[in-house]
């Protein structure tokens, strides 16, 4: 058996193929941390090497898949270079691990999902969001750029206007909403949500392998197109702030539940 002894906030239940992953954070609504950034980052290799495991699930524990990171993570990184060249490592690793994996994975999203979090949920090859999901890339709010997984992605499962709509905005959206519109693949009932994605889980568990693989690379070659084109370019647009003046402001007005005044508007 493969040994994931050293995660410290994800943990893994094992059987028959399935590997059921929970972000394991649920008194700080699962916000990622320097180490759970970081196993977010190296999970999708170890993954990949486990004989045992031909799909993943992943979910949060608690109420929350996600709130994205936390606020001594954030503070950390302002200004700070060598932070911020880590963290931005851990971030094309954690897009570029999950678009390389060759296994199938399915996100049960069953709460808010914001950051990091946000990516592992929109990055997965089927999400299934419960009916109380809420979605959010908050980086413009902030006050950096929605660089990541956003511009590699998003585009892609909603189109370019919507995805800049949201984008711009912030605004939230429910896990009905996100349905329609296509950024999610499926909404389900809360209270069904585990047993909906687990029984997908199963059924491509016991799929053919060497088709699942196959038809999973071949999709996400439209997703390694725009990791050439787009997100390395994003994703440092998006660290370029946390040397501004505004993401201060914008981390203080979160902690301070207020509208945000900007440096760059004055």
């Amino acid at each position: 058996m493969y040994d994931y002894s050293k995660y410290q906030h994800i943990l893994f239940d094992i059987n028959d193929g399935v590997a059921l992953l929970t972000i394991n954070r649920p008194e700080v609504y699962n916000a990622t941390n320097v180490k759970l950034h970081n196993e977010l980052s190296k999970v999708w290799l170890d993954l990949g090497e486990d004989d045992d495991v031909r799909v993943v699930v992943i979910t949060g524990a608690g109420t929350a898949f996600s709130a994205g990171g936390d606020f001594d993570l954030i503070q950390e990184s302002i200004g700070n270079a060598k932070v911020i060249a880590g963290t931005m490592e851990e971030a094309r690793d954690i897009v570029h691990n999950m678009i390389n994996l060759d296994k199938p994975v399915i996100s049960a999203i069953n709460g808010v999902a914001v950051g990091a979090g946000l990516a592992v949920a929109m990055l997965a090859d089927i999400s299934i969001a419960s009916d109380k999901a809420r979605f959010t890339d908050g980086h413009v709010r902030l006050g950096v750029a929605a660089g990541d997984h956003a511009a590699v992605i998003w585009p892609m499962l909603i189109g370019m206007a919507k995805a800049k709509y949201y984008l711009l905005t912030c605004d939230f959206l429910d896990g009905t909403e996100a349905e329609r519109i296509g950024l999610v693949s499926q909404v389900v009932p809360h209270d069904e949500l585990m047993d909906t994605a687990m029984g997908v889980a199963s059924r491509l568990a016991s799929g053919s392998q060497q088709a699942l693989k196959y038809t999973k690379r071949s999709l996400n070659q439209w997703l390694r197109q725009a990791e050439h084109t787009a997100f390395d370019y994003s994703l440092s647009l998006e660290m370029l702030g946390f040397f501004g003046e505004d993401v201060q402001e914008g981390l203080d007005s979160v902690r301070e539940r207020r509208d945000p005044k900007f440096p760059s508007v004055q």
